[in-house]
């Protein structure tokens, strides 16, 4: 196995060995992790998957994800495979779903944080741009606590034409953007496949990716001090859609 990477955390090693769809080398847990219950369930999970774990001691674990907070628990593995933006779209041909567009997240935590909120959301995919951005790494891992291994990923070399590609295949791009008259939850999200873009932390949304959205969303402020981190305001709109459509289906079944 080539192009090996750390992941380290219960629930990133977790989820991974529980997915099955990524290659370990090898899990080294702690030898003070004691008799935590979710490092047990590590290890039976290990033995049912086949895959090598041993001790290490907690120092060669701190040296190694250069003292992140490994939780007592890191892995040798394979790299996410990130999909192809026209599979994704042919797999993915039904009603409501959601992705997320991010043009030029460069913190690693923000875009764990955004794909963990998303996956909890039941958005499909997640688009990131092949440069200019942050890509996959374990800090990512981490901060997503596992879930990057519940969502498609998309690279792509042009997110113009990504979002061309998707306006083409009937989904609605909605831009999160604080100079926006709409709010929010002004959109109805529960009748159509839509794309929401959310802007690199300082520069915002670029404007050629703008110019193709259909509708331009803001969160509401009580005050003008307006410094909502990205991950943030992508988890309270996310979760706008995921609140219509319960209450949508509420009243189709109390109808």
């Amino acid at each position: 196995m080539s192009d090996l990477m750390l992941i380290y955390g219960k629930n990133s090693v977790t989820e991974a060995l529980e997915q099955g769809e990524r290659e370990f080398n090898k899990i080294l847990i702690a030898d003070s992790a004691g008799h935590d219950e979710k490092i047990e369930y590590l290890k039976s999970l290990a033995k049912q998957c086949g895959v090598l774990y041993q001790f290490v001691k907690k120092d060669k674990l701190d040296k190694l994800t250069e003292n992140a907070r490994h939780q007592g628990v890191a892995a040798l593995i394979s790299p996410i495979k990130y999909e192809d933006l026209d599979s994704f779209i042919e797999s993915n041909s039904g009603k409501n779903t959601s992705i997320i567009l991010l043009d030029g997240i460069e913190d690693s935590h923000n875009l764990g944080a955004i794909i963990r909120s998303a996956v909890c959301a039941g958005v499909k995919g997640i688009i990131i741009p092949s440069r200019r951005g942050a890509l996959v790494n374990s800090t990512v891992e981490k901060t997503s606590a596992g879930a990057i291994n519940r969502i498609s990923v998309i690279k792509v070399n042009s997110l113009v034409s990504a979002v061309q590609k998707l306006k083409e295949h009937n989904y609605w791009v909605i831009a999160a953007d604080h100079n926006s008259k709409d709010n929010h939850f002004d959109i109805d999200y529960t009748d159509m496949n839509f794309v929401l873009v959310m802007g690199a932390e300082h520069a915002g949304i670029s404007k050629s990716i703008m110019k193709l959205a259909d509708y331009k969303v803001k969160i509401p402020m009580l005050t003008d001090f307006n410094s909502l981190n990205v991950s943030n305001a992508a988890a309270i709109i996310l979760f706008e859609s995921v609140r219509q459509f319960i209450n949508k289906k509420r009243k189709n079944k109390d109808s």
